[in-house]
């Protein structure tokens, strides 16, 4: 017989000749029949082990020769595994389990395949599964941070590229890929304990990372900045969310119940004669008219008193959302995400019928404009470097994705043709958008932060597009919700859920914050490039930089031409955060 420990939050030793009746450590709870001696005792002594085991150190306990569960005999433990125990029971004697310094060497511990639980009854169970069983292989990997990473910033791509200009967006779209991969890597290397020495790092995220290196401020900085991402995706959704709740009681109206007769336009220009829009007034009203498809003018005057985009709609959606957000947890609505890739594929397909439909229009302008086309050069790109921080943001989250792929040597490769997918992804949607777009009749200028909203209402494709978005969105929103409230209330309360009265507090002023947008400010390109830029000097330029500056300094191996690069770095995000003010 044998003391064994409870180490590192399993009680294991090496076992030799144990029954194979031993199965995982999953039916503790289904052995309840033991000896007629003390049958209830040690029913209850399974269940609390099962959990106990698993969580808190406690005191050695006995390993008897026999098995008592059944009157058959089992081998005694082994010298070795009895060496191997009194070894690792040194070790834990000597510091905690958090520090690295003094923890048990590799050869101390036994491997993955003889690892085993002890319960008090003297029975061995092999500890299987564990982390492997949620482990992906790199395709699955790969997609799942694509799906991640296909957010609302697909709709304003094309948007940004026409602020840019077509060559030039291009460029950016491009150089702002390999720019955020490159501090994505930086981020998902900087826990390593090649980084960080002496302590167990493999549950940190990137806020740990911070708090390591900067204090309470480096975790607190993070967090609001994390802040600033979420709770700018959750108003970008709320406004497309009026847009498309309007879009979709339009198409409603014009068909119900008089089917529209007329062939709507393929193309509009929503405000000809607003904004950069200038060269449109005199265009055909067929491109710029669609309000009166076979109803009454006096039915549509009440219908859009009631149905209105900004006024209406954002207050209708309180009622639907509000209460969803309010649930202690998320977990049913995860079970929609598989409608994202839906959508994205379906924006695909959409995009590649409306440009063999439209054919391409491109004329090359380098510095100057003219009445249909905008220059390849243009003063307003960091609109577009705004949209694509946020457009190829996954930073806060990359860590936790990458835990599950399942050769973790692979991790740089499978992060970067992640990456490659979203960028030919951007790339395809707004290039095929932007040249697709008929110029002449129409300006290039009136391409919209949302590119759906160039389309009438009585396209059924786009009503189409637009309800499986809806309805996805409508899904997700509420996640998004609970991982703003997990994060909030776990730092501030130490809680998920304090109470119902801090719940709804912080839910009303999401939702306030939502309808005042849709209201007052319902341009996702300028709220998506606004937020995309405030978290990304952070969380994709500063941090990851200074971390891996710093932690090179710590190892002696920071050099002059990574600390410029790293700097420069830094300056860009800054100057992407500038140049949304003052461009």
């Amino acid at each position: 017989m044998v003391s064994l420990p409870c180490f590192h939050q399993y009680s294991h030793v090496r076992s030799v000749g144990f029954s194979k009746k031993i199965q995982h450590l999953k039916k503790f709870s289904n052995w309840i029949h033991v000896t007629k001696e003390g049958g209830s005792f040690y029913s209850e002594l399974f269940k609390s082990f099962s959990l106990i085991c698993l969580c808190v150190v406690f005191r050695p306990f006995h390993v008897e020769h026999r098995n008592i569960v059944e009157n058959e005999p089992s081998e005694r433990v082994s010298a070795e595994a009895s060496v191997l125990s009194s070894r690792v029971h040194y070790y834990s004697r000597l510091t905690a389990s958090s520090d690295r310094l003094l923890s048990p060497p590799d050869h101390v511990i036994p491997c993955q395949e003889e690892l085993y639980v002890y319960s008090p009854l003297g029975m061995a169970f092999k500890v299987t599964g564990g982390d492997g069983g949620a482990k992906n292989p790199s395709i699955i990997t790969i997609f799942a941070i694509w799906n991640t990473m296909m957010g609302t910033s697909i709709l304003s791509i094309p948007w940004g590229i026409k602020q840019a200009g077509f060559t030039l967006g291009i460029v950016l779209l491009i150089s702002m890929g390999l720019l955020t991969l490159y501090c994505c890597l930086r981020v998902l290397k900087s826990p390593k304990r090649t980084t960080i020495s002496y302590i167990d790092t493999s549950d940190w995220e990137f806020p740990d990372v911070c708090k390591y290196y900067f204090g309470k401020f480096g975790q607190w900085s993070s967090l609001v900045f994390s802040m600033v991402s979420l709770i700018g995706a959750m108003v970008v959704y709320w406004v497309l969310m009026s847009n498309f709740l309007f879009n979709t009681g339009k198409f409603i109206y014009m068909i119900c119940p008089f089917p529209n007769t007329h062939l709507p336009p393929p193309v509009i220009c929503p405000f000809p004669d607003t904004g950069d829009h200038k060269g449109n007034s005199g265009i055909s009203g067929l491109y710029l008219n669609t309000n009166n498809y076979g109803n009454d003018t006096s039915d549509t005057a009440v219908f859009d008193r009631w149905w209105s985009k900004t006024n209406t709609i954002p207050f209708y959606l309180i009622i639907l959302l509000l209460p969803l957000l309010n649930f202690r947890s998320a977990s049913f609505f995860a079970r929609f995400t598989f409608l994202g890739t839906i959508s994205v594929v379906y924006l695909i397909i959409l995009v590649t019928l409306k440009a063999i439909r439209l054919g391409f229009h491109l004329e090359f302008h380098w510095l100057e404009s003219t009445q249909f086309y905008v220059p390849e050069f243009r003063l307003l790109f960091p609109q577009l470097t705004g949209v694509l921080t946020l457009a190829f943001f996954i930073h806060n989250c990359i860590i936790t994705l990458m835990k599950s792929n399942k050769h973790q040597e692979n991790n740089v490769r499978d992060l970067s043709v992640a990456y490659l997918l979203v960028g030919l992804t951007y790339l395809y949607v707004g290039v095929l958008i932007f040249s697709a777009f008929p110029s002449p009749p129409l300006s290039k200028d009136c391409i919209e932060p949302n590119f759906l909203d160039n389309f009438p209402s009585s396209d059924v494709l786009v009503f189409v597009a637009r309800t499986c978005l809806l309805f996805q969105m409508t899904t997700v929103y509420p996640l998004l919700g609970y991982l703003v409230r997990v994060q909030m209330m776990s730092q501030v309360f130490g809680k998920h859920y304090p109470s119902f009265f801090h719940v709804f507090t912080l839910n009303i002023f999401i939702v306030g914050t939502g309808v005042c947008m849709a209201k007052y400010y319902p341009n996702i390109g300028s709220i998506i490039r606004y937020s995309g830029a405030t978290c990304g000097l952070a969380l994709v330029f500063v941090f990851p930089s200074l971390v891996h500056m710093i932690s090179q300094k710590r190892r002696g191996e920071l050099s002059w031409p990574s600390a410029i690069f790293h700097s420069l770095l830094i300056v860009l995000g800054v100057a992407n955060v500038a140049g949304q003010f003052f461009m």
